[in-house]
């Protein structure tokens, strides 16, 4: 079984406008509401691909209810722990080729129940093969939060992604998890280092802060990514194509990992099935959608090599 942690999940709702005016009513025909969160977008994924999966965080409320009910119809294991607050939801605008979100902040974690919570990831960590924490704290959850879940996973692979502050806060703890996921922006925030080039994006993975996880994976959106794995860096590249919706592609690519993962995967192989998600969500409506039947035709068109350093100063991230 994969555990996935969505500690700060939503509904999402989206509304598509062929124009969207501010200061007056706006009607919408096309609606759509998901079960949000990066780490259910995971679960999504992970379930297409045929993976056991539970997920866990807090949900409270009608809108809390609602997401249990998703899930249940996708057939993923519910373990979200009950809250007295109430479930947020989180609200884009498409209009005019562009994306206006609304975004809640969510409820005020209590104590009592991030308690729970930590007993129940206790007892699923030690039933998965591969753990994957995504997305931000809610609030009332003291920043050490995921540190303390690194110390609970007792040995089991944890694949975090989560914002550059609170990633480099992780990090700079001593706490190491398998695998971590920022992009471009995230690591040049995290890192303070302007990163326009190959050669620069590799030499920045050499930080002492990052220094002693197994796998880093910088995505670079259309253009791929660049991953350190073993002190051997790579860069890979993926197939052009016409992007329905490329929002929650990078949960897909954790969830490929995951899922290669808990199948023995490693190596360049994994690379290219993991990288293939992302691609695959990309190309559906739905967020956190992929179709399993193109997946062995996306991982032939994916490119990876071997990095050398003396030849990355002039390759840039083309």
């Amino acid at each position: 079984m994969i555990l996935t942690i969505t500690l700060n999940p939503s509904v999402d709702i989206r509304y598509t406008l062929d124009s969207f005016r501010t200061g007056t009513v706006n009607r919408v025909e096309h609606v759509s509401k998901t079960a949000g969160g990066k780490g259910l977008n995971v679960a999504r994924v992970l379930r297409q691909l045929g993976e056991p999966v539970a997920v866990s965080g807090f949900l409270g409320g009608e809108l809390g209810a609602y997401i249990r009910s998703e899930i249940a119809q996708l057939g993923i294991r519910d373990a979200f722990v009950p809250i007295r607050g109430r479930t947020r939801n989180c609200i884009a605008i498409l209009h005019q080729g562009l994306q206006t979100e609304i975004l809640e902040s969510g409820p005020v974690i209590e104590k009592s129940e991030q308690e729970r919570f930590l007993r129940c990831f206790s007892e699923y960590s030690v039933k998965s093969k591969v753990i994957t924490i995504s997305g931000s704290l809610p609030k009332g959850v003291p920043e050490r939060f995921y540190e303390q879940l690194l110390d609970k996973a007792r040995g089991v692979p944890v694949l975090l992604d989560t914002k550059g502050s609170l990633l480099k806060k992780v990090l700079a703890s001593g706490k190491k998890p398998y695998l971590i996921k920022p992009n471009q922006d995230e690591l040049n925030d995290m890192l303070g280092t302007g990163l326009d080039s190959l050669s620069r994006l590799t030499g920045a993975l050499k930080s002492p802060l990052l220094a002693g996880v197994p796998w880093i994976v910088v995505t670079l959106g259309e253009k791929g990514a660049v991953i350190k794995h073993k002190g051997v860096f790579y860069r890979a590249k993926v197939p052009r194509i016409e992007p329905k919706n490329p929002v929650g592609s990078g949960d897909s690519v954790i969830a490929g990992f995951a899922a290669g993962m808990a199948r023995g995967f490693d190596g360049e192989r994994l690379i290219r099935f993991s990288l293939s998600m992302g691609v695959l969500n990309a190309m559906e409506e739905k967020t956190g959608y992929i179709d399993p039947r193109k997946l062995n035709g996306c991982m032939k068109e994916i490119r990876i090599e071997t990095v050398h350093e003396g030849l990355a100063d002039e390759e840039g991230n083309r």
